[in-house]
């Protein structure tokens, strides 16, 4: 009897372009074909909840119902990890007349077909008063 198969690892160049279709995703709400296999599984942390989603309409309407606008990922970053990669991203975008923003990190695993698990680490959504308060507040070292 032989061991199950051990699909490959995935390239380099097809890690990177993932996370950066899935930035992509993130401003549009709109998936790129290919950005999540059928059955990904999201786990989404918010500071004072939890959510998950199977498959990738799921994850697409978790994705929308706390995101509905389209939006901007002013700031990225990504390392790529042995089995995909972690995206470190700050986005702004408006809605309900305030201007939002917040910071999330992505560990993503990619399969052959897509992202095949997301978790996701968001600080929460702030509003414009949230982030003047903190400005008054906090002298942050970096930006």
């Amino acid at each position: 009897m032989s061991a199950p198969a051990v699909p490959p690892a995935p390239t380099a160049d097809r890690r990177l372009a993932l996370a950066e279709a899935l930035v992509r995703f993130l401003e549009s709400g709109d998936p790129e074909p290919g950005l999540l296999a059928p059955d990904v599984f999201c786990d989404l942390v918010l500071p004072c909840w939890r959510l998950q989603a199977q498959g990738a309409d799921d994850a697409v309407a978790l994705r929308r119902s706390g995101h509905p606008t389209r939006g901007q990922v002013w700031r990225h970053r990504v390392d790529p990890t042995p089995t995909g990669f972690v995206l470190e991203a700050e986005e702004v975008w408006d809605e309900g007349g305030d201007r939002w923003s917040c910071r999330e990190l992505f560990r993503a695993d990619v399969g052959e077909h897509g992202i095949t698990e997301l978790a996701v680490y968001c600080t929460g959504d702030w509003d414009a008063a949230r982030v003047a308060e903190h400005a008054a507040s906090v002298r942050l070292l970096r930006p």
